[in-house]
């Protein structure tokens, strides 16, 4: 397993997560089955954003003993109420709601405290004014250890723009997979599970596409949530490409992104966290999302963006041509090139000022990229 800093949190995550929605519809043992297979292939961060008492209950039961070895993102804002699940800023129900939380657990303390689900511009703003008593909570929580970052999840790039840049929160849980990439901002969640989308898409959202490149910059770490687009993207007759990905493509394209620091994965089965972490161990040619999507009959990513694939390798003069454009597209969304931007970019062994123009690497990329006119930009821009 490898792991990732999450952002400027100081946290070192496994690259695979495990998001414990599933987990809902399994028994104590079952539960514990699951949580020893994530152990065993070295994972150490999970997701609890639900309510139902049991599947808490069950896994605290799971972790018992060996909490410190978990980084648990658990949500303040997801409560049970009269044997369901709801989201609210009532705080007559949010505080009983995270104390159940921490006690089920068996914990007195999370690592990661989630503002749970803020998908409205206007709600964002309202939460994050100074005499929001919810946000009160959150920082209060904060200021006595109980939980020892501010995290948010959301699935509106817009509103994860203005938490990136609003100062507060550490971290984002966001819903990141080559589908969702394609779609403007919407308040609406269903739009992105649309059994079709519009034939005038093509390439990634510019929004989506800057607040990945924000948060990298501004050390915003990601969690990604709905990596496989709840399973869509495995069938070709569900998937708005009309192909089909496999867990590995989807976990290497989130993986990919700025900032993403790990996939938070769905788990039924042993089956599936095997499924999952064999990532760690797969070859190029597995992980290789960017054909499929290039060659798919609708949608495909034709659009010259850089989506950091790695297809433009190998290089005759050893330049890591995704990191270089990866830098590159960091560093011109400001007036002057960040100073952490540049040192990462000193640090390569060969960057762009060793570009020998050959083009093998455009001939290699499925989305056609004019590398070495980027290569170029990326000389000027940090010489």
């Amino acid at each position: 397993m490898r792991y990732r800093n999450l952002g400027n949190t100081g946290l070192k995550v496994s690259e695979i997560g495990l998001g414990g929605e599933w987990l809902e519809r399994h028994n104590k043992e079952e539960v514990k089955e699951v949580i020893a297979a994530c152990e065993a292939e070295g994972i150490n961060i999970l997701d609890c954003w639900m309510s139902e008492p049991n599947v808490r209950l069950n896994i605290g039961a799971a972790i018992k003993g060996h909490r410190e070895q978990w980084i648990i993102q658990g949500h303040i804002g997801s409560t049970w109420q009269n044997g369901q699940y709801v989201r609210t800023r009532d705080m007559s129900y949010v505080k009983p709601a995270f104390e159940d939380l921490l006690a089920r657990m068996q914990t007195d303390y999370m690592d990661l405290g989630m503002i749970h689900f803020v998908d409205e511009a206007a709600e964002f703003e309202r939460l994050m004014n100074r005499d929001n008593p919810f946000m009160d909570y959150v920082r209060e929580l904060k200021k006595s250890g109980t939980i020892r970052h501010i995290g948010m999840s959301t699935h509106n790039p817009q509103v994860a723009k203005m938490a990136a840049l609003g100062g507060e929160i550490e971290m984002l849980l966001f819903s990141v997979n080559p589908a969702f990439d394609l779609l403007p901002p919407t308040e609406n969640i269903d739009d992105y599970f649309a059994e079709t989308y519009s034939e005038k898409l093509g390439g990634m959202d510019p929004v989506r596409e800057e607040l990945y490149r924000l948060c990298e910059q501004s050390g915003v770490g990601m969690t990604v949530m709905k990596g496989y687009a709840g399973g869509r993207l495995f069938d070709a007759k569900t998937s708005p490409f009309g192909v089909a990905l496999t867990p590995v493509q989807c976990l290497h394209y989130a993986l990919t992104r700025p900032a993403v620091a790990s996939v938070m994965a769905g788990f039924d089965t042993v089956g599936h966290v095997q499924a999952a972490c064999a990532y760690e161990t797969a070859t190029e040619e597995e992980k290789d999302y960017a054909s499929v999507l290039a060659n798919a009959p609708r949608h495909a990513y034709t659009s010259g963006q850089c989506t950091y694939c790695g297809h433009c390798a190998p290089c005759p003069s050893g330049i890591d041509i995704a990191m270089v454009n990866k830098l590159y597209d960091l560093a011109s969304m400001q007036d002057e090139v960040p100073p952490t931007v540049r040192a990462h970019y000193g640090q390569l062994s060969a960057n762009a000022s060793q570009c020998i123009s050959c083009g093998g690497c455009e001939s290699r990329c499925p989305f056609h990229v004019p590398v070495v006119e980027r290569m170029e930009k990326a000389r000027r821009l940090f010489s």
